[in-house]
């Protein structure tokens, strides 16, 4: 079973960020971050709100590893880009818009 700490560190990573980078978005120190890591840490109220209105990031799967790490919005860029590919593909090969 994952815990928070685990699970932050993967939505910290699959943004790309270091854990001061990641920090400073969301108003922590870097130590602040590393101690939620490392399951040391909770994050407090206001903590959980801004990773959710920042990163668009999913509560309940770190809260309790339900779902996925972010919310749909990243799904649906997913998909958006799918649906551009696919356009381009019928303009190559001449399918009429």
């Amino acid at each position: 079973m994952t815990t928070q700490g685990s699970r932050l560190k993967k939505i910290r990573k699959a943004l790309d960020l270091s854990q001061e980078e990641f920090g400073k978005k969301i108003g922590l120190t870097r130590g602040a971050i590393a101690a939620v890591e490392a399951d040391g840490n909770k994050f407090s109220q206001d903590a959980l709100c801004k990773l959710a209105e920042i990163f668009d990031i999913n509560i309940n799967y770190f809260l309790i590893g339900k779902g996925k790490p972010f919310n749909i919005k990243e799904t649906d860029e997913t998909q958006n880009n799918i649906l551009k590919d696919i356009e381009n593909i019928l303009i190559k090969y001449g399918a009429k818009r």
